[in-house]
């Protein structure tokens, strides 16, 4: 119970700490000027729901992730356009880029700096709790962003879907229960994620994914969460419905990311074919 206790007071934390850096960020960048630099420089998003639904794929998103609070620092050697290039090039179908600042060790520079040298969508993993965030979401060149239920409240939760679509960028929604599961198909998620890592324990469970996936409408992009470490485990959850699959540390913690993400992508011993 102590260190439930504990892990729960992080997430806690980091949310504040996010509402306090985006209460400072729009004094300095005015909402009206941040609708401006999207509306004038801004490239139109990529297809992030198109890129997890391809038929007969097994659909990744490969996550750039240098630190988190459970684990410490990831990746020594991050350089996120040269990681964000070779996991295209080793068949991600999108790319999640992490950046908060001050639990993950991420920004929004390493974001631009991976869209500036690929072609596949990138979302941007992080705190969003603000409508202002997801201007500056689409002001940085990303085509889709996160949102966790369990950090807003209902109300807030539609407010930033009909932003997201509003702006052609569609959130990837997470939950960890099939209470949050209800909450975001009642506003409305098109594209649910189910993180089998809870936020205020850090335990990791495939059987979360596994339990709620028969949840989930067909219509809606059903995507598996943290944990995932071999071929196997991402054909057993394809069966069970999944349509794509966000992984971070197993192929961050590789001495080769782009050599981990193609191991997962194949059956072992069937050699590394195209995807």
């Amino acid at each position: 119970m102590e260190s439930s206790s504990r892990s729960k007071n992080i997430l806690d934390r980091i949310v504040e700490a996010r509402r306090a850096s985006v209460a400072h960020r729009k004094r300095v960048l005015p909402d009206v000027a941040m609708k401006m630099a999207v509306e004038k420089k801004v490239a139109p998003p990529r297809d992030f729901a198109g890129a997890l639904a391809r038929a007969a794929k097994i659909n990744v998103i490969s996550e750039l992730k240098k630190a988190s609070p459970s684990r410490g620092v990831i990746r020594e050697e991050y350089a996120p356009a040269v990681l964000a290039a070779s996991l295209e090039e080793a068949g991600a179908a999108a790319l999640s880029v992490l950046t908060e600042e001050d639990f993950f060790s991420g920004s929004l520079g390493d974001l631009k700096e991976a869209s500036g040298v690929t072609k596949i969508p990138i979302l941007r993993k992080d705190f969003i709790v603000d409508p202002w965030q997801v201007w500056e979401t689409r002001a940085v060149g990303a085509d889709s962003f996160l949102l966790i239920a369990a950090v807003l409240n209902d109300a807030e939760l539609r407010d930033l879907l009909e932003l997201g679509r509003t702006l052609k960028m569609e959130p990837l929604v997470e939950v960890h229960s099939r209470g949050e599961l209800d909450r975001v198909l009642d506003a409305g998620a098109r594209i649910i994620g189910v993180n089998n890592r809870d936020l205020r324990d850090f335990q990791v469970h495939l059987e979360t994914s596994l339990s709620l996936v028969e949840e989930i409408p067909e219509e809606c992009i059903a995507v598996s969460e943290s944990g995932l470490r071999t071929y196997d485990d991402l054909a057993r959850l394809q069966r069970a419905g999944f349509d794509a699959f966000l992984i971070g540390e197993h192929v961050m913690q590789s001495s080769d990311p782009a050599v981990a993400l193609r191991a997962l992508l194949v059956p072992a011993g069937a050699g590394h074919t195209a995807v």
